[in-house]
C-alpha cells in the first residue's frame, strides 16, 4: 500500500526544511560553500567552471567569484581550455585537497553533533532510506525525460486505430 497523502506531505515538509537549511548554511558560511566547491572539482581531475556551475545548479557568475577566491587561495589551479579557447579547466592543488579534507573532517563533527543522541541503526536506517529515495527521484527523473518519438518540432500527431 502506498504511502497516504498526508504521510508524503509530511516528509516533503520535513525535507524542504531540512534542505533550506543547509543551502541556507551553505550561503552564509564560508566553509560549507567551499566544501561544495572543492568536493566537485575533487571529483573531476579537470573542470569547466560551466559544469561545476550545472552540477551546482548555480549560476555561472557565482562559480566564476569562487574559482577565482579559491585560485588565490591557491586551493586550485586555472589553465586554459584546449578543446575551448573561451572557458579553462580548474583543478585542486595539494593544498586544496589538504583544506577539502579539513573541512570534509569539521563536517562529520559537526554533523555527528546532530545525531549524538540517536542510536546508530537510527542513523544507518535514515542513510538507507535517503539512498532509496535518491534512486526512486532518478528513477523517475529518468523517465520523464526520456524524449518522445517523432521530431521535437513537428507537432504531435493524433492516435488512430489504422490508416487514414
Amino acid at each position: 500500500m502506498p504511502p497516504s497523502d498526508k504521510d508524503v506531505q509530511s516528509m516533503v515538509a520535513a525535507l524542504f526544511t531540512l534542505n533550506a537549511g543547509l543551502e541556507r548554511a551553505r550561503r552564509q558560511r564560508k566553509g560549507a560553500s567551499t566544501l561544495s566547491l572543492l568536493q566537485v572539482i575533487d571529483d573531476h581531475e579537470q573542470i569547466r567552471p560551466s559544469d561545476i556551475a550545472d552540477l551546482q545548479q548555480v549560476h555561472p557568475s557565482l562559480v566564476t567569484r569562487q574559482v577565482r577566491e579559491l585560485e588565490d587561495a591557491g586551493y586550485v589551479e586555472v589553465i586554459a581550455d584546449p578543446a575551448d579557447g573561451r572557458s579553462y579547466l580548474v583543478s585542486l592543488t595539494p593544498a586544496g585537497s589538504q583544506e577539502l579534507h579539513r573541512l570534509l573532517e569539521f563536517g562529520l563533527r559537526r554533523f555527528a553533533l546532530f545525531v549524538k543522541n540517536w542510536e546508530p541503526d537510527q542513523v544507518r536506517t535514515l542513510t538507507e532510506l535517503l539512498q532509496k529515495l535518491q534512486t526512486s527521484m532518478a528513477a523517475v527523473s529518468a523517465r520523464e525525460q526520456r524524449p518522445q518519438p517523432g521530431r521535437r518540432w513537428a507537432p504531435p500527431r493524433a492516435q488512430s486505430d489504422g490508416p487514414a
